[in-house]
Parts: structure tokens; sequence; C-alpha cells
């Protein structure tokens, strides 16, 4: 009955463009979740990640431990296509990759525009995590599913093209002149 009563609380997530403010902050959301939940569910709440660890942790939420699943197999089937164009081994931990997940990283790793290929990316996270999203909207699950979705919406919109192309240009420039690889702000 609490999730009932958080979820009708919480503005809907849907149809928000790139350039409009999110309708909650991340800190309300979790304070939110903190007044409804249960010890369990607010402790899966505050361990939400767009950065799961390369091993498998259990989350407490089979829901959660899919999407980190679905996000593993991407950052090593990334680490697994940029290897191979510089010809360099990668340790993916005898993890089968599913054909989707190696389809996607070799068409992020075509696009020139690093900006353009995170952009792509992040749209790839959006559908997994809506084909993923839980069928009762009223259940804890779907809290959990909220919370990734507001922090990805969240990331997505703290991307800024000049700052992104003077941090790659300054790089790009240290490797060329074998400078060291830091990011000068």
């Amino acid at each position: 009955m609490a999730a009932y009563y958080l979820i009708s609380q919480l503005p809907s997530l849907d149809g928000i463009n790139d350039n409009a403010p999110l309708p909650i902050s991340e800190e309300r959301f979790v304070e939110l979740c903190c007044r409804f939940l249960g010890k369990k569910s607010q402790e899966v709440i505050n361990r939400l990640t767009l950065s799961p660890s390369r091993a498998f942790v259990g989350s407490g939420s089979d829901f959660v431990d899919r999407i980190n699943e679905s996000e593993r197999n991407l950052r090593f089937a990334l680490g697994n296509v940029r290897a191979e164009k510089m010809k360099k081994s990668f340790d993916a931990e005898n993890r089968i990759l599913p054909i989707e997940y190696l389809k996607v990283a070799s068409a992020a790793t075509e696009i020139e525009n690093p900006m353009e290929a995170e952009k792509y990316l992040n749209r790839f996270r959006l559908e997994k995590l809506e084909t993923l999203r839980p069928m009762d909207n009223f259940s804890e699950d779907f809290i959990f599913y909220y919370g990734l979705k507001l922090k990805l919406l969240f990331r997505i919109r703290q991307f800024d093209t000049m700052t992104g192309e003077k941090a790659y240009k300054n790089i790009y420039g240290s490797i060329l002149n074998g400078d060291g690889l830091e990011a000068k702000q």
C-alpha cells in the first residue's frame, strides 16, 4: 500500500524532452522513498547505480539485477569492440556477450563525435530500461525503475558539448604530444 502512495506522488518522467528540466530531483525522490518504503527497499534505492560493478553483486531486486546485467553486458561489449579496433586484448571474463550488445557497441564506436556516441548509448540504455519496465505501475520494482530512469535522465542532462569538446581536445592533444593523459579544465 505504501508503494501506491509513493508512486501517486511522483511526477511522470514519460515524454520529457532533452531540454526540459526534470520534474523531480534525485534528492526529493530518495526523500519520498525514505518516507514510504521499508528498510529493505530503501537499501535498494540507495544502491541504485548506472555503473554496476564488473562482477555480479545482488541488489535485493531481480528487476535491478536485470538492469545491472544489461549495463554490464554493454560495458563488456564496448570494451571488447574497442580492444579489437586497437588490436589489443580485453578480459571479458569468459562472458558470452549477446549479439544485440555487440552491435550497439560496434555502432557506437563507429560514431566519430564522442558526444553523439554517448547520446546513442544513452538512447539504447533508455530503450532497454523501457523494455524491462515492470508491468505493475504500483509495485516496488516500478519505484526502482523510476529511480533508475531518473538517474539516467539526470546523467543525460549533465553533458555539456563545450566542456566535453574542450576535454576531448586536451586529452587528444596530450596523447599526440606525449604528455600525461590528464584532462585540463
